[in-house]
């Protein structure tokens, strides 16, 4: 039945505000008053630039994709109306703010906070592309659970755990993909297309689950007002296919750009490798095979 209140009525979340400050503080004092004074040379003779642009728009975009599922009003339509609107948090969550965060982070940051040290050793294991993988899905799984998803819609602090998860495991799924750092797990150009194909197609099962379903799975969405015009039945079936076709999009996206990148470095290298003969060389080659006259 459809009810009459407000679901954009605003509600502060000051509680996020603060996440949301603290990691732009944290992210800010690292490249301002730990990270090298001048641009670094790498052993390969190229320049390693303190901070790029695109890493600066990157960790931006990440934290804006954050931001908005956190705080007013994604985070209070899908805990309060709207499965569809939960569905498109995870999204957010999972596929889009943990990698731009990731690809964010410079080079020497990475090797600072992770790159060495016990943060290397845990990597070396959780990251491993079976392990990352496995932990993702299965959390992904996990996290769809009636009686899970009931529990975390009804608690507000089991809500948060089940959501830190999925942002940490997702992050661990992308790790193998986005990892420049040979001494920790990473994948070849088309190991890292293949394993992120595998991620577009875990998702099916649930995603069909929900749109086939007869009846309203989670209970909470069951009883909960909705003002919207919308019934329960077709906001699972709308949650389904943004799980499958929004996710799908994203995914086979980064593989697009994957594909046409590394296509682009081997025509690169390919064309390094051709040896540009000197004029001189060219002569002396003329001279050596050109037929001797008669006399």
């Amino acid at each position: 039945m459809f009810a009459k209140v407000n679901p954009w009525q605003f509600h502060a979340h000051p509680e996020v505000w603060v996440l949301m400050v603290g990691i732009i503080v944290a992210y800010s004092y690292f490249l301002v008053r730990v990270g090298p004074t001048v641009d670094r040379t790498r052993a390969d003779g190229t320049v390693e630039p303190l901070v790029t642009k695109r890493q600066v728009f990157q960790f931006s975009a990440g934290m804006l994709f954050l931001w908005m599922g956190a705080d007013y009003p994604v985070h209070d339509i899908a805990e309060k109306y709207l499965f569809s609107v939960h569905m498109f948090q995870h999204i957010l969550f999972s596929l889009l703010a943990p990698g731009l965060l990731l690809l964010g982070v410079p080079g020497w940051l990475q090797r600072r906070l992770w790159g060495a040290g016990r943060p290397a050793a845990m990597l070396k294991v959780l990251a491993q592309p079976l392990v990352a993988g496995g932990l993702y899905t299965v959390w992904l799984v996990f996290s769809h659970w009636p009686v899970a998803m009931d529990a975390a819609l009804r608690h507000e602090p089991v809500h948060f755990l089940m959501h830190l998860a999925l942002f940490s495991t997702a992050a661990l799924m992308w790790f193998p993909v986005l990892n420049r750092n040979p001494d920790l797990p990473m994948l070849s150009p088309v190991g890292r297309m293949v394993y992120v194909f595998l991620q577009s197609v875990m998702p099916t099962v649930p995603a069909a689950f929900f749109t086939f379903a007869d009846g309203v799975i989670y209970r909470f969405y069951a009883h909960v007002p909705r003002p919207f015009q919308i019934t329960a039945v077709s906001d699972q079936q709308l949650a389904g296919a943004i799980m499958k076709v929004w996710g799908a999009m994203i995914l086979w996206l980064v593989i697009g750009v994957m594909f046409f990148r590394w296509t682009a470095a081997d025509e690169k290298a390919r064309i390094a490798r051709r040896r540009v003969l000197t004029w001189d060389e060219v002569q002396t080659e003329l001279e050596r095979t050109q037929a001797p006259t008669g006399g």
